[in-house]
């Protein structure tokens, strides 16, 4: 496959995005999508409230989709926002990727932002893998996000039994050492739709403020990057069970802590799940309504719209982008 820089499919790298983010004190999504549906509703969702956006793929999306559409399919998206006459900021970038081979075949076929996920390596071992993603992205003008501390739950091909929480005591050696251009931490959030263990009337245990407050102290102005961040919409998982679903005891993290973090050096807050939910909470109502319907476009379509009014719900009164495109 032909090599493509970024700038080729109109995208910028993350760079002054986190700037921006930090001096006004919101977050830039960052939304996973795995089909074209997805891709729209994001792109579409961005453009109505007026936020930049980072359009996340994931090693196995990409391979779902096939790694030769992505950059297509990106281009595409681009191209409808400027028909939209929209010209927002679009980041393509890499979640959770394992390998220097995968970081290295994503950035040359256009992403333009990568993340290196080494926290499940020792620390040595964590430093060397990010620090050869960031040579070789550097050389290219793209930006690299790394990874201290381990995220409980599974999603897509990332997968712990526990979470460790991330070491302050280790992110100044880490940044230093590695030259990333943002940090993933863990403070208590977690992957997919199944986060915590609790009981009914029990809320989720909160997030460690605490360790994110000492990692600003001791690394003043850098980016910070929050993974597992979905709330799991009530809404979406009640209307999935009344409609033949079955995810009792499905919840995330609460708005008010994710704007809490917004506020802070988070300047980059990932959703992944809630647009799943979103999603497959009106594919499963049209079923049940309708269980003759097998016109792909007549269930996509409102999954589609629903899942746009969600990221303009997120941008607008959770992570406070929207406005500032």
């Amino acid at each position: 496959m032909a090599e493509i820089h970024y700038r080729e499919l109109g995208l910028v790298n993350t760079r002054e995005m986190f700037r921006q983010a930090m001096a006004g004190h919101y977050a830039v999504p960052a939304y996973n999508f795995n089909n074209l549906e997805q891709l729209e509703a994001i792109a579409i969702g961005c453009i109505r409230s007026k936020s930049q956006v980072i359009l996340q793929c994931s090693g196995s999306a990409r391979k779902y989709m096939h790694e030769a559409m992505v950059p297509h399919l990106v281009k595409g998206a681009v191209a409808m926002m400027e028909e939209l006459g929209a010209a927002i900021p679009i980041a393509l970038h890499l979640d959770h990727g394992d390998t220097l081979e995968l970081a290295r075949s994503c950035i040359n076929t256009g992403f333009s932002s990568v993340m290196i996920d080494g926290s499940h390596h020792p620390f040595e071992e964590n430093i060397r893998l990010t620090r050869q993603v960031v040579d070789f992205a550097h050389a290219r003008d793209v930006t690299v996000e790394g990874e201290l501390g381990v995220l409980a739950g599974v999603e897509d091909e990332v997968s712990a039994a526990a979470s460790h929480y991330t070491r302050p005591a280790e992110v100044e050696e880490f940044v230093q050492r590695t030259g990333v251009d943002s940090l993933a931490i863990s403070i208590g959030t977690s992957h997919g739709a199944f986060k915590f263990k609790v009981k009914p009337g029990e809320e989720p245990p909160p997030l460690r403020f605490d360790i994110l407050e000492e990692i600003e102290r001791r690394l003043p102005g850098f980016p910070i990057v929050l993974h597992g961040a979905s709330s799991v919409m009530p809404e979406y998982v009640d209307l999935i069970n009344r409609c033949g679903g079955h995810m009792e005891a499905a919840v995330g993290i609460s708005e008010e802590q994710l704007r809490r973090a917004a506020r802070s050096a988070v300047c980059k807050i990932n959703i992944d799940s809630d647009g799943r939910l979103a999603m497959t909470a009106i594919i499963r109502k049209i079923f049940a309504e309708k269980p003759g319907e097998f016109d792909p476009r007549k269930y996509l379509g409102p999954a589609r719209d629903e899942l746009i009014k969600m990221v303009m719900y997120k941008n607008e009164h959770v992570l406070m982008s929207a406005g500032k495109a």
